[in-house]
């Protein structure tokens, strides 16, 4: 097990962190006018998604080539990010890098991600890396070893070395990423997922990581999230999300309604590190059922409800 992060109070307790998903959000001619600058006050940890690792950004607040799909300025961006934390001041805003449309990590550009970062006047990177083929085995010691722990484990220190601490680098991880070892050796589903952080959650870059949320979603019918919201408290020390997604066409779920989701989050706040996530924020519910599940902002609200948050009924303003 890793000593894990060295400033989890750089994450506020119990956390609710929200993708923003860019692609949804509306346009705006004004900080104040966007959807970010008001985010509710319950909403703690916001990723901003997503940039390419292999981004380019030369300065001015240029969004155009970083993957960002904001249809406003980076100057609006950055406006939008001083205004919500003048009036939540303990909000902490990320870049989330990757996503399961950008994967060219060897072409990682961290240089320009730093900078980017600071233009904004971020506090930090959230890692979304989702590989195809991980490249996962069992050894003669009974450990999952993967081909793609090496470029994960890569990824963080280059990323922690242009972005030191105070910085926050949180990273998304897979929903079965902790199974397969164990007294979680046969948790359900299976894939080729199966284990997949488990080295690089055993590696001293692990200790370079300030927040880990599970994408606890996608994972089919038999995947129970606080299973694997156990299997990565057993392997990861440190703040802790679980992350729920607006129901969506293509996505194999589970999808839950907000009752469920305020009784999830009630058993994730029994743990002093747990936070819990939503994504996207900005979506809609769709496909079968979406009529009767909740949006982004319903999960956030659900979750505020079951960890005992306090003004969970504010709204976007």
């Amino acid at each position: 097990m890793s000593a894990g992060p060295a400033n989890a109070g750089e994450i506020p307790p119990h956390a609710i962190v929200a993708y923003l998903d860019s692609w949804n959000e509306p346009p705006a001619t004004s900080a104040i006018g966007s959807s970010l600058a008001s985010l509710p006050s319950y909403i703690t940890v916001v990723d901003l998604a997503f940039a390419k690792p292999d981004l380019l950004y030369t300065g001015n607040l240029d969004l155009s080539l970083t993957g960002l799909e904001y249809r406003y300025s980076g100057h609006i961006l950055r406006d939008a990010i001083a205004l919500l934390k003048l009036r939540v001041p303990a909000t902490r805003v990320l870049l989330s890098v990757g996503g399961a449309a950008y994967t060219d990590w060897q072409a990682l550009n961290e240089v320009a991600i730093a900078r980017l970062v600071q233009d904004l006047h971020a506090d930090g990177v959230d890692i979304d890396y989702e590989p195809r083929h991980p490249g996962c085995a069992m050894d003669a010691d009974q450990h999952i070893r993967c081909a793609i722990g090496p470029v994960w484990r890569s990824v963080v220190m280059r990323l922690r070395t242009v972005l030191p601490r105070p910085a926050l680098l949180t990273a998304s991880v897979w929903s079965v990423g902790a199974y397969g070892e164990g007294v979680f050796a046969d948790s359900a589903p299976t894939s080729r997922y199966t284990g997949m952080m488990l080295g690089s959650l055993r590696s001293p870059e692990a200790s370079e990581i300030d927040m880990l949320s599970i994408n606890a979603y996608d994972a089919g019918p038999r995947f129970n999230p606080m299973e694997a919201y156990r299997a990565y408290r057993a392997a990861w020390p440190g703040v802790l999300a679980l992350g729920l997604e607006v129901r969506r066409r293509g996505g194999d779920g589970p999808f839950y309604s907000a009752a469920a989701v305020e009784l999830l989050a009630g058993q994730v706040a029994r743990d002093g590190l747990g936070a819990m996530m939503v994504y996207p924020l900005l979506a809609k519910p769709e496909g079968q059922m979406g009529d009767r599940l909740p949006d982004g902002f319903g999960l956030a609200r659900a979750m505020c409800r079951g960890m005992a948050l306090g003004n969970c009924d504010d709204w976007p303003r």
